[in-house]
């Protein structure tokens, strides 16, 4: 397995099975553009098997930490710590970066997120509500 970080469309699209819905290139572009957005791809045998995506967070008291967005791993590949392997690497841009921290949502009744982070060493802060709001299409 080999972990990259995306630096074009083309590799953003080429992973979309991974995603929930498939890739708009126009979408694809403006991620790559926007400043701290940024998206790790694994690959076996030079196929996309899993992503993880990133976003840097800025708060003028608390500094910079990372929101740890979205990690899918395709089926046929799941429990191979491949999860693990993308989490801990973006954990370790972070680091990098300069990040005081990294942090995501999960589901409290999905295990094997909440085992992977846990493998990748975040412990749980205990539980929180999410609340959304939905804006129609422009």
């Amino acid at each position: 397995m080999e972990i990259r970080r995306a630096t074009t469309v083309g590799e953003l699209v080429a992973a979309q099975h991974l995603y929930d819905n498939p890739a708009r290139p126009e979408w694809a572009e403006r991620f790559l553009a926007a400043p701290g957005h940024l998206m790790l791809i694994a690959y076996v045998e030079g196929a996309p098997t899993g992503f993880v995506s990133g976003i840097e967070m800025l708060h003028p008291d608390k500094g910079v930490e990372m929101c740890l967005y979205e990690l899918s791993v395709d089926e046929p590949y799941r429990r191979r710590g491949i999860g693990r392997a993308l989490t801990e690497a973006l954990a370790g841009i972070a680091r990098e970066r300069g990040c005081y921290d990294m942090w995501v949502g999960v589901d409290t009744d999905n295990e094997p997120a909440l085992a992977t982070y846990r493998a990748a060493g975040a412990r749980d802060e205990g539980h929180f509500a999410m609340l959304t709001w939905e804006f129609p299409d422009p």
